[in-house]
């Protein structure tokens, strides 16, 4: 199979086989070139030393040269490659107490994790697979190179990766690897929550965030954060459908939306999650339970308590839920008409699926259709709903007479009450009369 890389890759590769060495592209490239996907990135192994590869290339970078990877530019891009190496023992759990060099390729390629990210290829000889990765890529199996148990003590960050690539590709996980999974899931304790969290985001905003389930079924919750397991004892746990849009605070609101807001933010910060990822997720969440009327003055004062993009991702967060309560609501439901696939595709992106009638859910949707008709409606008449864009600032209130400080504030949210309630009123004149 002839498999097209990187123009500046083949480079490299050709470069070394003249200087003597062997060098594959290898891992995670090769496997989704095997799937037919864009790699993100290009990954080298060689059989040279580090120092050869700095002899053969003008420029480099020791990116990460005790454990055999330099980085080496072609242009404006980067390519990490590495020597092939045997690892120590992982006596941390995570990094090798020590790594040796090797000839031999198919010794590179077994201490990695699964099967289907232990191939390499170049042109001259294909693929080499020496564990059965091709075989398990066309059978959608997640399996681990060799004793599943021990790729696992390795490093067991490698339990979430396998969940991961189940919930990315659709594959199921191999009965050995689940079982190793089950068994050394305890080390999880000693991951670091940020490595944690990376993999779980990954997974939520994955193909099948549904594939979360995982974490509680094969017994991994209790070891991720105190917090997080409690959406079990809670029964904060609803299924997070693939129709929300994959962007990171969108599909963890949509996972932790059963949960309060005071619990959604605990998971978020035991996982050490970034404070504009939680202040999102909690406005979603806090939100989300709420019904919003159909009216543009009630409308007006939700939009004003929240970023306009946010209540867009709210109206859209609601809208794919009620969709998803529709779908699930009966296994022999009608097609729903034409009209809601309309209502559907004028808004904010809800990923195109064909609906079926589940008749709460159904009208769910048609209500947060209006809603969101309504909100554009005020955004194109230019409604106030911001302080900023009150007619009168904090200056113009004091010029009339009310003392600087705490009143200000309080007054100027009375007078956005006021236009918010009716837009025609945001004048100065109007507005300087109702100062009080």
């Amino acid at each position: 199979m002839d498999i097209k890389i990187p123009a500046s890759a083949a480079e490299i590769i050709d470069k070394l086989n003249k200087h003597g060495y062997e060098a594959y592209i290898v891992g995670g490239c090769v496997r989704d070139m095997l799937l037919g996907r864009e790699p993100g990135d290009w990954d080298i192994t060689t059989s040279a030393l580090p120092y050869q590869v700095k002899k053969v290339f003008r420029r480099t970078v020791d990116t990460g040269i005790q454990h055999g990877t330099v980085t080496v530019l072609m242009g404006k891009a980067g390519y990490e490659v590495t020597t092939y190496r045997i690892d120590g023992e992982y006596l941390d759990g995570r990094h090798p107490d020590s790594v040796s060099f090797t000839p031999d390729l198919r010794e590179d390629l077994k201490r990695r994790d699964f099967t289907i990210n232990a191939m390499a290829y170049n042109s001259r000889e294909g693929i080499v697979d020496a564990f059965g990765g091709r075989e398990d890529l066309k059978a959608g199996i997640i399996r681990c190179v060799g004793n599943a148990q021990d790729r696992f003590l390795e490093d067991a960050l490698r339990i979430l990766r396998a969940i991961r690539f189940s919930a990315q590709l659709g594959f199921a996980v191999e009965e050995k690897t689940y079982e190793a999974i089950r068994a050394i899931a305890p080390n999880l304790v000693h991951v670091s929550k940020e490595r944690i969290q990376a993999e779980l985001t990954k997974l939520l905003i994955s193909r099948h965030p549904e594939r979360m389930a995982l974490i509680w079924e094969a017994g991994i919750s209790p070891y991720i954060s105190p917090a997080f397991s409690g959406l079990w004892e809670e029964k904060a746990l609803p299924s997070v459908p693939a129709s929300v849009p994959a962007v990171k605070h969108m599909r963890w609101a949509a996972f932790l939306r059963l949960a309060s807001p005071e619990n959604a933010v605990k998971v978020l910060k035991e996982l050490k999650m970034d404070n504009d990822t939680i202040y999102r997720v909690k406005t979603l969440v806090t939100w989300f339970g709420v019904l919003l009327e159909q009216d543009k003055a009630p409308i007006r004062r939700v939009m004003s308590r929240m970023e306009p993009e946010l209540f867009d991702d709210l109206i859209t967060l609601k809208m794919c839920l009620a969709e998803w309560d529709a779908l699930t609501a009966s296994e022999k439901c009608p097609k729903v008409s034409e009209e809601s696939l309309k209502l559907l595709e004028a808004g904010p992106k809800v990923p195109e699926r064909k609906l079926q009638n589940g008749e709460e859910g159904m009208e769910t949707f048609r209500t947060l259709a209006h809603i969101r008709a309504l909100a554009e409606e005020i955004r194109r008449d230019r409604d106030c709903v911001t302080l900023k864009d009150l007619a009168v600032d904090g200056r113009d209130v004091i010029e009339a007479g009310v003392r600087p400080g705490k009143e200000v504030g309080a007054c100027l949210a009375r007078l956005l009450d006021l236009v918010l309630e009716k837009p025609s009123r945001n004048t100065r004149e109007y507005l300087l009369r109702h100062l009080k």
